[in-house]
C-alpha cells in the first residue's frame, strides 16, 4: 500500500515502540478513530503478563468486533512482537511496518520503566548494580535502536517525525530516581544532537515531557532494597519511594511492604476513570503535535510542569548571573560580555566610593 505524504490532518502511519501501557492503548483508540494507521510493538516480556496486556487485548477485540464505530479498525492496526533491546528485531519491525502500510510518518518512542533507589541503594549488591544497566537498556538503548532502524525509511521518504515521550525528569532531577533521570537525560541529549543531523532530510524531532507521574504510574516500577539512612524520618529529601508506595497500596493487588533485602516490581493499577484523567492531557498533546509541519523541539505537558521547568530555568539563570564574572575571567579574548561586566563593575565601585562605601569611617 503506497500512499502520498500525509499532511497533519490526513491519515498518518504511527509506529509505537511500546503499546501495552494504559497511555498507549488510549492513544491508539484516538488514532484509529481519526482514521490513522498504527503499528503497535509489543514487548515479549509484557505481552505474556495477563494484567499488563489486558487493556490491549480488549482493544484488539474491539477492532475485530462488528461495532459500526469500529469499522475498518482491524485493517489499520498491526501488532508486532518486538524487543527493543535487540537491534535486529527493531529493524525487522520497521521493515514489516513499511511492507504492510507503505510508509511510516511518526515514530513514537514511548518505552519506559522506573527504577526507584538512591545512588547508594543501587550500589549495595551485583543485583542492584544490574538495575542501573537495565534502566539504560529500557529507556535509552531500546529507543535508540528503534530510531536507528527507522532513519533509512524516513530519509528515503524525505519526511518523518520522531517523537520521544520522556518526562520532566529531562529537566529536573528527582531524589530517589537518579538512574531514571540519568537515562532520560541521555536519551534527550541524543535526540538534541540527532535533530540537527536529520533536519536536512526533513525529519523532525520532538521531545514530549509530561509529569513524572504519567510515565511512572503507567509502566513498571522497580524498587531496589532500601537503606535506613534514606528513610523519610532520617532524610529531609522528598521520598519518591514513599509516594509511589502509597499509590500502589491503594489497590490490594499492588500493595507492597518496603524491603531492605529484596528487589520488588509492580505494574500500577488505577481505576479507569483516574487513568483517563492522568493520561488525557498527554494523549491530546501527542495527537496534536504528531505529524505537524512545524512541531516544537520540546513540549511540556500541563501547566504545573511548565511552571516547574520555568522555576528551574530561573534558578539556572540566577546562578549564571551570580558567577558570570568567574565565567568570563577565563576568556582569552576580549568579548562584549566581558567588557560589559567589567564596565558595570567599575561603575558600581565608583558609586560605592562616592557614597563613602559601607566600611567608611567618619572622623570626629
Amino acid at each position: 500500500m503506497n500512499r502520498v505524504v500525509a499532511t497533519h490532518n490526513s491519515p498518518r502511519t504511527w509506529f509505537l515502540t511500546s503499546s501495552l501501557t494504559p497511555l498507549a492503548v488510549r492513544l491508539i483508540r484516538q488514532l484509529l478513530t481519526h482514521g490513522d494507521y498504527v503499528v503497535a510493538c509489543l514487548p515479549p516480556h509484557e505481552i505474556e503478563h495477563d494484567d499488563r496486556s489486558a487493556e490491549f487485548r480488549e482493544l484488539v477485540n474491539e477492532c475485530k468486533s462488528n461495532r459500526k464505530d469500529r469499522e475498518g479498525w482491524k485493517d489499520r492496526i498491526r501488532s508486532i512482537r518486538c524487543d527493543g533491546r535487540v537491534m535486529g528485531q527493531c529493524s525487522a519491525a520497521v521493515a514489516e511496518a513499511k511492507h504492510v502500510f507503505g510508509r511510516i510518518d511518526i515514530l513514537l518512542c514511548c518505552t519506559s520503566e522506573a527504577i526507584v533507589g538512591t545512588v547508594e541503594e543501587l550500589s549495595t549488591s551485583p543485583a542492584t548494580q544490574n538495575l542501573v544497566r537495565d534502566q539504560f537498556e529500557t529507556i535509552f538503548f531500546s529507543q535508540v535502536n528503534f530510531i536507528k532502524a527507522s532513519l533509512p525509511t524516513f530519509r528515503a521518504q524525505h519526511t518523518g517525525h520522531i517523537m520521544i515521550l520522556t518526562s520532566l525528569g529531562g529537566h529536573i532531577g528527582t531524589p530517589g530516581m537518579p538512574i531514571y533521570t540519568a537515562a532520560t537525560w541521555a536519551l534527550e541529549g541524543f535526540c538534541d544532537s540527532l535533530a540537527y543531523e536529520v533536519a536536512p532530510f526533513n525529519i523532525k524531532v520532538t521531545i514530549v515531557q509530561p509529569h513524572k507521574e504519567i510515565q511512572s504510574l503507567t509502566n513498571k516500577i522497580i524498587f531496589s532494597p532500601s537503606l535506613p539512612h534514606y528513610d523519610s524520618e532520617n532524610n529531609p529529601a522528598p521520598s519518591v519511594r514513599d509516594m509511589l508506595t502509597n499509590v500502589l497500596n491503594l489497590n490490594p493487588d499492588t500493595a507492597l511492604e518496603p524491603s531492605e533485602t529484596d528487589i520488588i516490581h509492580r505494574y500500577p493499577k488505577l481505576p479507569t476513570s483516574s487513568m483517563d484523567r492522568l493520561v488525557g492531557e498527554t494523549v491530546h498533546a501527542l495527537t496534536a503535535i504528531g505529524g505537524h509541519e512545524n512541531p516544537p523541539a520540546r513540549h511540556i505537558v500541563g501547566f504545573e510542569g511548565a511552571e516547574a521547568v520555568k522555576e528551574k530555568l530561573k534558578t539556572v539563570t540566577e546562578e549564571l548571573e551570580d558567577f558570570v564574572e568567574a565565567s568570563v575571567a577565563v576568556d582569552i579574548f576580549e568579548s562584549e560580555l566581558k567588557n560589559e561586566i567589567t564596565q558595570g563593575k567599575a561603575k558600581a565601585e565608583g558609586k560605592l566610593e562616592g557614597t563613602g562605601g559601607p566600611s567608611s569611617v567618619t572622623s570626629t
